[in-house]
């Protein structure tokens, strides 16, 4: 028979095991909890009630509701990034070099992440989060595009940041798209085409200005004719000054809360 291990050694091994299994406890629970009822509606009670815990413990270990909420999403772009990081590198060492193509078996990873955590993509894309969580989203987003315009070659120019935020808004939308989904047949449904679009996109690569006749490039396409100011003015949105009614304030909050 096995001997217990002694001394200080396996003591802290012992406490640290404990403390991992309460961390995780606490972590499944709020995920339910947090999908069940919503962030603003979930309670520390039910949370801890679900996980067989302590209101003592979760504070001890997470520091509140809105820090557990953010450990889940944490964890949650990690298994993101993990999947996308494995994926490209199983393709490099299967001899896939094009930039594109790469970027295809990452995007792939993600969409496939998104569709086995759908629960929590479709809750953290509810606009339903703590105070300042929309803020992280967008900083994340950025991380997302600096690591795919590293992952593309891309050069750091305003238009190449641009192809690789559009290329990186694709995919987070596709990933919504793809946890609303009713069946993994549904899901697959969404993700081939958001993997064709994304493979349309990088076809040709970024826009370039064409060459002048001087040798320099020449600026952007014009825009189209722009309409007069009135014209331009969502009725009752934009209003003179720029002050939103109660209402359309709600709208535009709430259209601005699901971006990457």
């Amino acid at each position: 028979m096995a001997k217990r291990p002694t001394g200080r050694s396996a003591g802290g091994a012992w406490q640290w095991g404990r403390t991992a299994q309460t961390q995780r406890a606490l972590l499944d629970a709020a995920r339910e909890v947090f999908v069940e009822q919503g962030f603003s509606e979930a309670s520390i009670a039910d949370v801890v009630e679900r996980a067989g815990s302590s209101v003592g413990s979760l504070y001890h270990h997470f520091g509140g509701k809105s820090e557990l909420f953010l450990a889940l999403w944490q964890e949650h772009q990690l298994a993101h990034e993990e999947a996308a990081s494995k994926a490209v590198a199983a393709a490099r060492r299967a001899g896939v070099t094009d930039p594109a193509d790469l970027f295809s078996v990452g995007a792939r990873a993600f969409l496939e992440g998104s569709w086995l955590r759908r629960d929590l993509t479709l809750l953290f894309f509810s606009g339903d989060g703590p105070a300042g969580f929309e803020v992280v989203k967008r900083r994340r987003g950025g991380e997302w595009i600096g690591q795919n315009d590293a992952l593309l070659g891309l050069p750091d120019t305003p238009l190449d940041r641009i192809y690789a935020a559009i290329l990186t808004s694709l995919i987070g939308e596709g990933a919504r798209e793809v946890a609303a989904a009713r069946t993994r047949r549904q899901a697959n449904r969404v993700i081939d085409p958001v993997i064709e679009y994304a493979r349309r996109l990088t076809a040709d690569g970024p826009w370039k200005p064409d060459k002048g006749p001087d040798g320099d490039e020449e600026s952007a396409p014009p825009a189209g004719p722009r309409r007069p100011a009135q014209a331009r003015r969502r009725p009752g949105v934009d209003a003179p000054g720029g002050v939103l009614s109660a209402e359309n304030r709600r709208r535009t909050n709430g259209a601005d809360r699901d971006i990457r």
